[in-house]
This record gives structure tokens, sequence and C-alpha cells, in this order.
């Protein structure tokens, strides 16, 4: 067998090398969380042309970034694989918190268990699973896409050139170059797409070392299943991870502090380190590590870039943006790595879609940076506080002024609860968020946060679900009609509802009370080429409850019309008659319903 011959190629060689498209419409560098979103976002639409380039030989096997964010999940669930990765993951329950014994400083004692997870917060669970498995569900999701999509391995990015008009061109170090009509840099902290923008990632320098290793482990310490944050009094710090599978743990391990201008790789730290410092604060359990599945050490530091998209006239329309890391990096305490990266993209594929298919004027792209840069400083904010908090001694007396009580880091930790579940993104108002014109008529779908899913039943087939699950990331805007008593309102808006919105009923009363047949046309509309009727439009409160009405504050009496956008955050809530008003918001971005998705 002879390969290697036009230069060498990592991988398989009996698998044929699929060159680069020469032109596309969206090119995607980089196939870690924030791309594999994107690129499975485009790959619902066949007429987008998309090429995905990744550097490295082959998909991931193992991952780093492992926490999974209940908001998270829920948008796994609009690409049909939350099922999958709850079945195969670690759920996360309780938080344990361990402190020094106050008899026996030595010695650490549990001190309180709080839920990972406020009730109510999300029907879905915080896990745990190797990355791999979420890059294993997008590529299937990709390959079994009307696009067929599939990333192009061993491609490095060398540079992006660009002119006042027309495509930007990438260049790869295998020779190939690309014509794009815009290029998303999601390659991560060292990203060549940012470098191209001449962008920087600005922060603070690191200054505290950190170990991480997964392992398996036989330790009589009694918590070693649930996740467990332990402050020790002389030792350190640790925070214990347990992972799938039913007997891998990772573990995050304090180690020393840096100097101002030391990094990781100027010391002598190594595996046996991170296991023997482990042990120490553990004390008094035992640890007897058999196995490590993965080690790394690692510097404490965030940062992040000043912009999320370029152009070449600094108030043009961007052609070039970047996601994920590429634009901000932090800790990995919190869990937050992955799970932004993923609500970068989820932003910004539908708003691309929409503009390259003509649905949407092009400044809807301006709206990407505003909304994910102030998401980042929060998350930059929040991960600089955890951390001090976390690398912190224990105080040893009311007025140490460095130490901190872990009764203070618990607190803190539960405050941000929602902070770390993903649900607590509240985007401001703008061209695609109004302003709140009736919040009232329901309280519970705050405008601008994420669609806050509850159980219905299906009228058809009176089948129990939730009602955010019926949405696909699929580009389409919907509009949830919570009707009045006796659905005037919800006939008004039926006669007269935007085009290309899908359009959702969900009524008082039993189920059993309904006919289909005496709904307006809207909710039982006639789809595909043979003009089926599709049933599954309408809901009901589910009689099991909790009521959907009740649950999130929805005016009984007037009703109330909830606009989501793709990425699933309410646009707006309105009357049931503002059906100028809504078609006004959406005129706005330039929406244009002759273009929305059947």
């Amino acid at each position: 067998m002879q390969f290697h011959r036009d230069g060498f190629r990592p991988g398989d060689p009996r698998i044929a090398d699929r060159p680069l498209p020469t032109d596309v419409d969206v090119l995607v560098v980089g196939s870690g969380p924030a791309g594999l979103t994107l690129a499975a976002q485009l790959s619902v639409f066949p007429e987008l042309r998309v090429a995905l380039a990744e550097a490295k030989p082959g998909p991931m096997q193992l991952g780093q970034a492992d926490g999974i964010a209940c908001r998270t999940v829920e948008m796994f669930e609009a690409f049909g694989f939350a099922r999958d990765v709850m079945d195969e993951a670690y759920w996360v329950n309780e938080v344990v918190f361990w402190k020094p014994d106050p008899d026996d400083p030595r010695r650490i004692r549990r001190n309180d268990r709080i839920l990972d997870v406020e009730p109510g917060l999300s029907e879905m669970p915080h896990l745990i699973l190797n990355q791999a498995r979420i890059h294993d569900r997008f590529l299937e999701f990709m390959a079994n896409s009307q696009s067929r999509l599939e990333p192009h391995y061993g491609r490095r990015l060398v540079d992006l050139e660009w002119g006042d008009d027309g495509p930007v061109t990438a260049r790869f170090d295998t020779g190939e170059a690309v014509r794009a009509g815009v290029v998303v840099g999601c390659d991560g902290a060292r990203s060549q797409v940012r470098r191209s923008l001449g962008y920087e990632l600005v922060g603070d320098a690191a200054n505290q070392a950190w170990g991480v290793m997964d392992v398996l482990a036989v330790t009589d310490f009694p918590d070693i299943r649930y996740k467990a944050v332990i402050h020790s009094a002389d030792e350190g710090n640790l925070l214990v991870i347990p992972r799938e599978g039913g007997h891998l743990v990772r573990l995050y391990i304090e180690l020393d502090e840096l100097a101002a201008d030391q990094r990781v790789a100027d010391t002598s730290l190594g595996l046996d380190d991170l296991i023997a410092t482990a042990g120490r604060i553990l004390a008094p359990f035992e640890l007897d590590v058999k196995e490590v599945a993965w080690w790394s050490i690692y510097e404490i530091g965030q940062r992040l870039c000043d912009r999320f998209d370029g152009a070449p006239d600094p108030d043009g329309v961007p052609r070039v943006f970047i996601a994920g890391d590429a634009c901000h990096t932090h800790s990995p305490k919190a869990g937050q790595g992955m799970n932004v990266s993923v609500r970068d993209a989820f932003n910004l594929g539908w708003k691309l879609a929409a503009v390259l298919r003509g649905e949407a004027g092009p400044d809807l792209l301006h709206t990407y940076g505003a909304e994910r840069r102030a998401v980042a400083q929060e998350l930059i904010d929040f991960d600089r506080r955890l951390a001090a908090m976390f690398s912190a001694p224990p105080k040893t007396s009311p007025d140490d002024p460095d130490g901190v009580d872990p009764a203070d880091f618990q607190a803190y930790f539960q405050q941000q609860g929602r902070f770390t579940a993903g649900v607590a993104t509240r985007y401001e108002p703008s061209t695609i968020t109004a302003a709140g014109p009736a919040q009232e008529l329901a309280t519970g779908f705050e405008v601008g946060t994420r669609f806050h899913s509850a159980p219905v039943l299906r009228v058809a087939d009176g089948r129990p679900l939730h009602l955010g699950h019926v949405a696909r990331a699929d580009g389409r805007w919907r509009l949830y009609a919570f009707a009045d008593p006796d659905r005037a309102g919800l006939e008004r808006l039926c006669a007269a509802a935007p085009l290309g919105v899908d359009l959702r009923a969900i009524l008082q009363g039993s189920h059993h009370d309904i006919e289909l047949g005496d709904l307006p046309a809207a909710l039982r509309p006639a789809t595909g080429r043979l003009g089926l009727i599709d049933y599954e439009k309408v809901f009901v409160a589910d009689p099991a409850g909790p009521d959907v009405f009740d649950l999130r504050g929805v005016d009984r009496e007037r009703g109330a019309a909830v606009l989501v956008r793709p990425d699933q955050h309410v646009a707006g809530v309105w009357p049931l008659d503002a059906v100028a008003e809504i078609a006004a918001f959406l005129d706005g971005f330039g929406y244009s319903s002759s273009n929305g998705a059947a």
C-alpha cells in the first residue's frame, strides 16, 4: 500500500480523503462543541453549502469538558438525542460539602449537602459524560441530515484573506483554499481565525496551578459517587466529579500557587503529585488509584475577546465570527466550557441560516456579538470569583483576610445555581427581543430568557409530553397561543397569524371536550406533498399536573401569545389579538414570511 504521495496525511490511509470544496456559503473551522453544534444546525438546510474543517486527524476519542448543564440537555432535545445522552451519562443529583474537622483540623468531615439543581428549574438533569460521546451524537445527526455533512479532518487553517467585496478566502496547510461567504472560527483558545482578525484574548494572568485526573480507584471516602467539594485545612482543596459507568471519577486538585511570571510548563509537577496531593486532602480516608484514564495540569485564568465578529468595514455586516473557546476561556470548575460554547453556536446558527436563505435581513448578524459577548462577560466575572473562592484556604479566624469560610463558598455556589444550570441567560431588548409589551400575561415566560418548558397533553391522541420538546433545531420561529376561555382571541390570532411561524395552541379544559374539526384551520394545517393534516398543533394542560397556565403564570381570562426565537429564547409576549404588533416586530429585522420554513 502506497500513500503520502502528495504529502503526509494523518488518519486511516484506507479511507479516501475528500477534498475541501472550493466554494461554500459557510466554512466552520474546528469541530469541538461549538463547531459541531453550528454545523449540525446548518446541516438541516440542504440548499446551504457548508464545510467543516478540523485540524486533528479524526474525531475526538476522549474529551475533557464533560459537564452538561440542564440548559444544554434542553438544546440536545431539539436535535433529538437528549434521551440517548441521559441514558449513558452520570446524573448529578446532590452536592456534598466537606471542611476541616474542628476537633482535628488534619481530618475532613462532611458539613452539608444540597440539591445540585433547584426543583422546577428544568425538566432536564445536570449530567456528566465524555465529551467525545456528545461529539458522536452531533456527527450522527449531521450524517443523517439531508446535507449528509461530514468534517474534513487534517486541515489546519493558515490564514484568511478578504477584500472589500465578495467571499473570504481560507487557506489551509494542505494547500487547499476555500472561498466562503461566511467563516466561523470554532477553533479553540489558540484560534487561527481570531488571529487572522487581529483579535486577542485579554484577561487575568494565571497564578494558580490545578490538576485534573480521571481515575479508577478504591477508596473508603463515603461520597465518592456524589459531586463533592472538599476544603482541607493545610493540603488544599478538591472537587470530586463522578463519571458515567459507575466506577470512573474525576478529581480536580489544587496544586501550587504560581509566581507572577511562572507557567505550569516551568514546573516539575506530574501525575504522581496529583495522586499524592489528592490523598493528603482526603485524609483520613484512603485513595488507592488503580488506573488513570486521563490527566492534565493547567493554570487558572479568565480571558475574553473584545469582539466576536469581523467585517472588512468595521460598520459593515459581519462575515467572520468566532465562538466558544476562541472568544472566552476560564477555569473548568463550574463545568461551563462546553455548555457556553454550545449556546454560542445555537445563537449564531439560526441567524446565519435565516440571512443566507433570505428569511431575514443581514443586520440580524450583528445581534450575535451583542448578545453572546454580554453572556461571556457574565461568565468571566462569575468564574473569577468562584475560582478565587475555591483556591482560597479555609478561614482560620473571622479576621483572616486571605481565607474563605466554607459556608460562604457553599452559599455562593447555591446562589449561582441558575447560572451554572445555564438558564439564567436573559438577552436584552433588541430587534429580535421585544421590551416585554405584555409580560404580565405570562409572567413565567420572561422575555429574553429561554422558553421554560412545561408538561401538557396533546389533544389529538391524549399523549402527555413537554411543550418545549416540540421545537426542533430547524430555524423556525414559534408562536405559542395560550387560549382564552371562549377562544375568541385565539380565533382572531389564527385568522391572521404570520406565515412561516410555527403556530401551536394550548387550550383550557379537558381534551375530551375538544373536537379538532371545530378549531381554526391554522391549527390543523395541510402538510407535505399529499396535503395530509398535521394533528400535533393543539394541547391542553396535563390533568396529571402541574397545570401549565398556573405553572407559568398565564392569564386565564385573557390568554397570551408567546413568540419564541429559533434558539428557544422568548422574543415577546402579546395579547392574543395583537397580530399586527407581532407582524410589525417580525418585520423589524426583515423577516420574510414568504420564505419561512413550511
